[in-house]
């Protein structure tokens, strides 16, 4: 054409530029450069550039043109304009889109009903809703598209009201613009108006079925969703890509495999199983249902493997506790996103594996990846679990460095973290930074403050709870009963157990018995917690029998504690903690006989004690120490220190209270085995390691025994230091010879 001169002809130019934009695999610089050379471009090849560039995806170019045409004066006509509005509505370009609104008013084109169409539209889709309706009220002719536009945009941003005034104002209500309506009552929660619509509909599409079945998956009625879908199939209605994702997810949710697998069968009739939503959508679905096997032969085979089915797998994986796979997949990522690192560090802390949750943040932290809310929450809970209250503290000044919002979950998850490590000012501190709090965010406090030993304040939180209107759940009365228990308040405890049946209509669980019983048996009235285990509505669990067999031996009420802890080791021969229990009765009466035969019975079933481990933090590093450990690297400076503790401690009027231990040997090596337990190694380490004023911090797993109770309080004095430490109940902080639980615990 070139060649020839045919180029010059505007006419022919224009057909050549428009089969160039046309054709799918056509470059659009190449289509640029035809448009580029033709000498006088009239309206129409200006259009046609304009939308080669829309069918691009380049809708900034289309804007490009237009400023072309104006610098040319070429004159723009009725289809300039809507390609140009489509452009704004696509970039969210409201400000462009007024500006060209002002030149169709200024060339006479505003009554055109495309050009108002399309202007109503772009509009609602950048949420400027009384802009469209000045508009669309301003139009002397609405058609269909007018009113679907209007409607869409009400449907976008999820104005019911609005949307139902045009939708029942309309002349004609085609399926669109009901399907609309579906979508938006499923979005709002209004299952039975999307429910009364569908059935209300003489004519229904694809999208119909789909929008309803999507609203019942949305609104967690996943039963619904899979009968409606059955019915859809048996009508001979056509699936889909959207409506085969919201059945498997709706699968996923009930874990029916079956069903699941039913419905892959389908997805491969149709011949749609190669598309990559519906891939992940199946991973994701087996991978819930525990078929992972099935999961990882999907991945496998996939030849479409996007970010999100590497994710799905990796998911897969943690959920069903195959967590060495899951960082096998994961460290040969091609790309990792948020997602990624959170699933795998997530699936750290699911296993409690709380130390690579800690080396996988680090590593997150030098790709210079930002954690979002899921990796923070389960990374706080993992400092919490280790108690390394340095690397808490680290990532919550993160947080406040980066403005990050903290909300109810992050929040409650900072509170529990400060509590648990007996923080209380700074948990206290959280609590009233919060913007909104929701109920487990009072639980946690009312918890915490009462793990602490601050009983009283626990229990005024609670009433505060209340005047502010919200509502507490069973485990808010779980935190209160056991805050009455830390103290012995017995008539204060039945106050709020009658009250939360009577008043709050919440039903007593096995952990609000439990606390029950714990409250009598640690006041001493086991008679009366026996009479309680008896008269429960559900069979007692192992902590409930726990918590007055340990009342019984701490109140020396042998021949009770001797009756029900062989009854409970016949119940349940596995259980450590009652072998143990029922051992330390036998041995407190200098019954050695029954001592061996239950020591025996354990190493018949394969039950091992489980030794007791105190942890510490000190310079952002957790040490473990064993019951007479000497593998530390520091052995012999804590060897050093447990001499000068040891000298102090007798200066103080300290003696070795051997009934601790519950082995047949002489009072010396007694009291030797006493100077080694956990908590007093830990202490040691942390009188050499950790400068004052700091506290030293200790996480025991076991209950601390009497001999070192005493032995803290006094080192606490000698040593002028303050010494927290929290056991498998609560906390208790050491200072200048006293301790906040004042000797109740």
């Amino acid at each position: 054409m070139i060649l020839s001169g045919f180029f010059k002809d505007s006419f022919a130019a224009s057909r050549l530029l428009k089969f160039s934009t046309e054709l799918p695999f056509s470059n659009i610089n190449q289509s640029y450069q035809i448009f580029s050379h033709i000498e006088n471009p009239n309206g129409f090849i200006c259009n046609t550039m304009m939308k080669g560039y829309m069918q691009r995806n380049r809708p900034c170019k289309a804007i490009w043109v237009y400023k072309f045409m104006l610098e040319s004066n070429v004159a723009a006509d009725n289809y300039t304009y809507p390609i140009l509005f489509q452009s704004c509505s696509i970039r969210l370009a409201e400000f462009d889109g007024k500006c060209i609104q002002d030149h169709v008013l200024k060339v006479g084109f505003d009554s055109d009903v495309c050009i108002q169409n399309t202007l109503i539209n772009m509009y609602a889709v950048c949420g400027n809703l009384s802009d469209a309706r000045k508009v669309f009220d301003g139009s002397s002719v609405l058609d269909m598209v007018s009113w679907n536009s209007m409607l869409a945009g009400y449907v976008l941003v999820g104005n019911v009201e609005e949307a139902k005034d045009v939708y029942d104002r309309m002349p004609e209500r085609n399926v669109i613009a009901s399907n609309s309506m579906i979508v938006l009552f499923g979005k709002k929660g209004n299952v039975e108006e999307a429910c009364k619509l569908f059935n209300e509909m003489k004519q229904k599409d694809l999208v119909s079925w789909s929008a309803l079945i999507s609203c019942y998956e949305q609104n967690e009625m996943y039963e619904e969703a899979l009968i409606l879908f059955k019915e859809m199939n048996a009508n001979g209605i056509m699936v889909d890509e959207v409506v085969v994702l919201s059945v498997l997810s709706a699968c996923s949710r009930l874990l029916v495999v079956i069903t699941g697998k039913l419905v892959h069968g389908l997805v491969v009739k149709v011949g749609i199983e190669t598309y990559v939503n519906l891939q992940n959508a199946l991973i994701h679905m087996y991978s819930s249902c525990e078929e992972v096997v099935t999961a990882q032969k999907l991945f496998s085979e996939s030849c479409c493997l996007d970010q999100i089915s590497w994710n799905s797998m990796i998911s897969g994986y943690v959920k069903c506790g195959e967590i060495e796979k899951a960082r096998a997949l994961f460290d040969s990522m091609p790309d990792k996103d948020n997602v990624s690192w959170s699933a795998m560090i997530s699936g750290y802390a699911q296993q409690d594996r709380f130390t690579e949750t800690l080396v996988l943040f680090q590593e997150m932290q030098i790709e210079g990846t930002k954690p979002d809310e899921t990796i923070l929450v389960s990374v706080i809970s993992a400092c919490t679990h280790l108690a390394a209250l340095d690397q808490g503290k680290w990532i919550h000044a993160y947080i406040r460095k980066n403005g990050l919002k903290i909300n109810i979950i992050l929040g409650t998850t900072l509170i529990n973290m400060y509590m648990k490590l007996g923080c209380v000012e700074d948990a206290l501190e959280v609590f009233k930074g919060l913007e909104e709090k929701g109920v487990s965010t009072w639980n946690a406090l009312i918890l915490g403050l009462a793990m602490n030993g601050l009983v009283d304040k626990s229990l005024k939180t609670f009433s505060e709870m209340k005047e502010h209107g919200v509502t507490p759940n069973e485990i808010t009365f779980v935190a209160v009963l056991g805050a009455c228990r830390h103290m012995g308040l017995v008539d204060e405890g039945h106050r709020h157990f009658n009250s939360m049946i009577q008043e709050h209509k919440i039903g007593p669980n096995i952990k609000h018995y439990g606390c029950m019983v714990d409250l009598l048996g640690r006041a001493g009235m086991l008679k009366e917690a026996e009479e309680l285990i008896e008269s429960m509505p559900m069979a007692p669990d192992v902590s409930t029998w726990g918590a007055l067999l340990g009342a019984c031996k701490k109140y020396s009420d042998n021949e009770t504690g001797e009756r029900i802890g062989r009854k409970l080791v016949e119940l349940h021969p596995d259980h450590d903690g009652f072998n143990v229990l029922l051992s330390n009765i036998y041995a407190s009466k200098g019954n050695w006989v029954d001592v061996l035969e239950v020591r025996e019975m354990m190493r018949q079933h394969g039950v091992v004690k489980n030794p007791g481990c105190s942890m510490i933090e000190a310079h952002g590093r957790v040490h473990e120490f064993l019951a007479g450990d000497k593998t530390h690297p520091q052995n012999e400076d804590i060897e050093h220190m447990l001499d000068e503790m040891a000298k102090k401690l007798k200066l103080e009027g300290y003696a070795p209270d051997t009934r601790e231990v519950s082995l047949d040997i002489d009072e010396e090596e007694k009291e030797t085995t006493l100077f080694r337990h956990s908590e007093k190694l830990a202490i040691a380490f942390g009188l050499i390691a950790i400068d004052p004023p700091t506290p030293i911090r200790i996480v025991k797993n076991l209950r601390i025994c009497n001999d070192c109770h005493t032995a803290a309080k006094l080192i606490s004095k000698a040593f002028n230091r303050e010494i927290v430490v929290r056991d498998r109940h609560r906390f208790h902080h050491f200072k200048q010879g006293s301790c906040s639980c004042m000797d109740y615990w």
